[in-house]
């Protein structure tokens, strides 16, 4: 009596229709490795954070009071001197630091309330369209046909410049570009087979909209928030150049560019140093959000 050995089954390898091994091949998962660009833009947004939250706690001289004379030269013995004194021999380092702390707070918050208020609107106009549809991308299209700066001045003269004003202000301007994101992905999502089927099965429309849709749309929003902060940074900043930002003497980046332009020639350090660090965090910002708009937005292709 003869016996017949069955070929033994490795892993990564299956049978046929007639009994024989078929081997499959070992696919690698594709990973995307971020750039050396991507990196030090979130190790510079890191860094920027970390001082402006730990400001208090650093060895800074308040920003407000003179410790040495107008435009020392910056002095490696001290932190406070490190980048020397401004025309009123008040630490470079510590105002520039505080301007980060107005910068991020007044950008964190505007763009917070454009995404909470453009998210909500853009996900009812795009799912109930009809009237309210069109009413919402007329009153969005008539608000992007606006100049925003004019609009901010317009606030800032008639309120007064405060960060209440900057971030009121901001928030409305960046609502209709979240309506128009909002929207245009619920409207995607709406037509596929998994809502029609909860709505089939009953659903109603709050149902649809927070456990179908909403989860949906989110993460290409959520990607697309470090781009309006990198706007609502310069903005800040462009007010604050013009005098109707913060007012003095809270430090902003804008507010430090605006009181040395006079002494660029003779102090171009004063200048340089508060748009390097508008630079460097706009350009980080974008890149941030270049990277997760890549990763999270399906309609972008790969």
């Amino acid at each position: 009596m003869t016996t017949t050995e069955t070929p033994s089954m490795e892993e990564g390898t299956t049978a046929d229709v007639t009994g024989g091994p078929v081997v499959l091949p070992n696919v690698t998962p594709l990973v995307r490795r971020k750039g050396l660009l991507v990196r030090l833009s979130e190790g510079w947004i890191v860094l920027i954070i970390g001082l402006a939250v730990l400001a208090p706690l650093l060895p800074l001289a308040d920003y407000a009071i003179p410790i040495g004379s107008p435009h020392a030269a910056p002095d490696f013995g001290s932190f406070s001197t490190f980048l020397g004194t401004d025309s009123l021999g008040r630490s470079m380092v510590s105002r520039l630091i505080h301007g980060a702390r107005v910068s991020l707070v007044v950008g964190a918050a505007a763009t917070l309330i454009a995404f909470a208020v453009g998210t909500v609107l853009g996900l009812l106009a795009g799912y109930f369209g009809k009237w309210f549809d069109s009413g919402v991308v007329l009153i969005s299209d008539v608000m992007l046909a606006f100049p925003g700066l004019v609009l901010l001045l317009a606030l800032a003269s008639i309120f007064g410049p405060s960060v209440k004003t900057l971030i009121i202000g901001m928030g409305v301007m960046g609502i209709p570009q979240f309506v128009r994101l909002a929207r245009a992905h619920t409207l995607a999502w709406s037509s596929r087979e998994f809502v029609r089927a909860a709505k089939g099965l009953g659903a109603g429309p709050f149902r649809l909209l927070s456990k179908e849709i909403l989860p949906n749309v989110l993460p290409p929003l959520v990607a697309y928030l470090p781009i309006v902060l990198s706007h609502v940074v310069v903005a800040e900043g462009s007010l604050s150049f013009l005098g109707l930002g913060i007012p003095p003497p809270r430090p902003s980046w804008g507010g430090m560019i605006n009181a040395a332009k006079d002494n660029i020639a003779d102090q171009p350090l004063l200048v340089f140093v508060p748009s390097i660090a508008i630079f460097f965090t706009v350009f980080a910002l974008n890149q941030i959000g270049d990277t997760l708009r890549t990763r999270f937005d399906k309609t972008i292709e790969h």
